[in-house]
């Protein structure tokens, strides 16, 4: 839900669907129920929003990407799909539940994201979240800067995402009045798909904001020289394994003397 980055849908669904496969975890630590009002925010293309439909929940999902909502749209025509930016998004509908599976490192003013939760949940509401934590990439991310350096290119000027720690994280939402119930900062190594086109699948699917400006030869050559930088350590036995670092976090809006719409 970036406004810097440019969204293929066809791709994300095809090389990086393991990004829902591990949402359904999180599905786990929401525990959905039957009849519920459950917003996905940061939807994607709809897989984990038609999972949560399932359980019985009453389930609509934003996301800022036109071309995914146009995806889920097709692929689950019977649920509502709205283009939405979550630093922004109100909605007169009040939400028992608020679930977000790798979305909010995109939101670079997390103060503001934070602010929509809890004005469109219900007291007593809760907020449920999976996201990158401090330290996810952190090897891809420095592969970048040394590539993009020699182009005489600030990788740090383009990084598109916000890792925080758990401690931040929980800081912001606590000075919105959320009671912090539970947060996991944990290490998750993730295998890509297709062997040795898997790292070159992740930067054409997430790193668009670090090519800016760059022609397509040039961009080939960084991801060749991030390839050879990463080679020794990221890819084992035949697959590439990204250093992952996630945040699960739930916290409750218990506050309902403050749950007025602005």
């Amino acid at each position: 839900m970036s406004q810097t980055k440019r969204w293929n849908a066809e791709l994300y669904d095809d090389k990086m669907n393991f990004v829902s496969h591990y949402g359904r975890g999180l599905v786990d630590w929401l525990q959905p129920v039957s009849s519920e009002r459950i917003l996905d925010l940061g939807c994607g293309t709809g897989d984990l929003t038609t999972q949560l439909a399932e359980t019985g929940a009453k389930v609509a999902g934003i996301d800022f990407s036109a071309d995914m909502i146009r995806t889920a749209r097709q692929k689950y025509p019977h649920l509502p799909f709205h283009v939405a930016d979550a630093h922004t998004y109100r909605t007169e509908e009040s939400y028992d539940a608020i679930f977000s599976n790798a979305a909010l490192h995109w939101m670079k003013k997390p103060e503001e994201v934070i602010r929509t939760v809890w004005l469109a949940l219900a007291p007593g509401g809760r907020f449920v979240a999976e996201f990158g934590g401090k330290g996810n990439c952190d090897q891809v991310v420095n592969a970048l800067r040394i590539a993009l350096q020699q182009k005489g290119i600030s990788a740090d000027e383009r990084i598109p995402w916000y890792f925080p720690s758990i401690a931040e994280y929980a800081i912001l939402l606590e000075k919105q009045g959320f009671r912090v119930v539970l947060a996991s900062h944990f290490d998750r190594p993730t295998t890509m798909p297709d062997g040795d086109y898997g790292l070159r699948h992740w930067l054409d699917s997430f790193c668009s904001p670090f090519f800016t400006d760059l022609s397509p030869d040039e961009m080939e050559e960084v991801c060749l020289h991030v390839t050879e930088l990463l080679r020794p350590t990221l890819f084992q036995e035949g697959k590439w394994i990204v250093d992952y670092k996630r945040i699960r976090i739930i916290a409750k809006k218990e506050s309902p003397n403050t749950c007025g719409k602005e």
